[in-house]
């Protein structure tokens, strides 16, 4: 019986699932299997996991396509191991992923029901690193902690100073993956973070500091995409966001300022100007607010990137300002 079954949603990636099957393979755990689901793929995904011939790899079909939330509910219900691990199709693990998260889990009580580790982005041409630079300024904290506990990371998540990344860092029992329901299939995105808040409910969360998954930037969504699913994730813990904000967390306003920027990168200045005038900016955000706007405004012409920036270098001192 496998240890760890590790779930891999994949759709059309039949250049990367090879990559991240192997990545599983090679882990310093030998006890694993390998549960791919593919969610309808019209690629030669089907191809390539027939080509795998290791009993630790179980590929599971889907006729059409679902969505990975779904999909990872398929891995679950599928999963044979005492713990499931997650791993998006175009990402891979360090060979002792597993073995770290174990290690950690294991020589702690049985309160510790889950895992996850830091990561790190593969910036290899220039355009990755343009965006890995994108997503570094559009991250929903400047300074992200790595925390680890019970309930207490609630307000931590919700407010995003922890960034868990469960869709290829956490490592779960699988009894307490099945018993919160497994991910919410209505959630288009903020999907992770909200599967870890169930999750906490139930026990602790520990934290392995080592950057052990490699991670391939995809690029970001819409503005307005973002904004809907925001609104999406908070209303469905619109109790637990008042409680913690009134202990003093910052979580609304830290969904405005990640929207502001976002915005901002699109050139709609207005639209993201509404959103930072109900964040909280500190010192610290300024850099990452003007990067966002000056690359918006960079497709507007020269005089309106010279206005749209001053207005918005303007409305963050003023807003530092009243703050202070």
């Amino acid at each position: 019986m496998a240890l760890v079954s590790v779930i891999i949603p994949t759709y059309n990636r039949e250049e990367t699932v090879s990559r991240a099957i192997d990545s599983v393979l090679a882990q310093t755990v030998d006890t694993v299997e390998v549960v791919v689901v593919d969610d309808g793929s019209t690629d030669d995904t089907e191809d390539v996991l027939e080509s795998y011939d290791d009993e630790r790899v179980r590929p599971i079909y889907h006729e059409t396509n679902q969505g990975a939330n779904v999909a990872r509910n398929t891995g679950i219900e599928h999963a044979r191991g005492k713990y499931v691990a997650f791993l998006d199709s175009d990402d891979e693990w360090r060979a002792e992923k597993l073995e770290a998260q174990l290690d950690v889990l294991e020589k702690r009580s049985s309160e510790w029901v889950a895992a996850y580790c830091d990561f790190t982005f593969e910036l290899t041409s220039p355009v990755d690193r343009l965006r890995g630079l994108a997503a570094s300024v559009l991250s929903r904290a400047d300074d992200q902690a790595q925390m680890e506990g019970g309930e207490e990371l609630i307000g931590e998540i919700l407010a995003d100073n922890v960034h868990t990344g469960a869709g290829s860092t956490l490592l779960v029992r699988t009894d307490v993956a099945r018993e919160v329901g497994g991910f919410d299939e209505t959630l288009d995105r903020f999907q992770d973070p909200e599967f870890v808040l169930r999750i906490l409910d139930v026990g602790k969360l520990a934290y392995v500091d080592e950057p052990l998954v490699v991670r391939e930037e995809t690029g970001t969504p819409p503005a307005d995409t973002i904004r809907q699913a925001d609104e999406q994730y908070l209303s469905l813990y619109d109790d637990e966001v008042t409680r913690f904000e009134e202990d003093g967390y910052q979580i609304r306003s830290s969904h405005d300022l990640v929207l502001a920027k976002t915005y901002f990168t699109e050139g709609r200045l207005l639209r993201g100007s509404l959103h930072l005038f109900r964040a909280a900016p500190e010192p610290r955000h300024v850099p990452g607010v003007l990067w966002a706007a000056g690359s918006g405004v960079r497709r507007r012409p020269t005089p309106v990137l010279i206005a749209g920036i001053a207005l918005v270098a303007v409305a963050v001192g003023s807003l530092i300002a009243l703050r202070s």
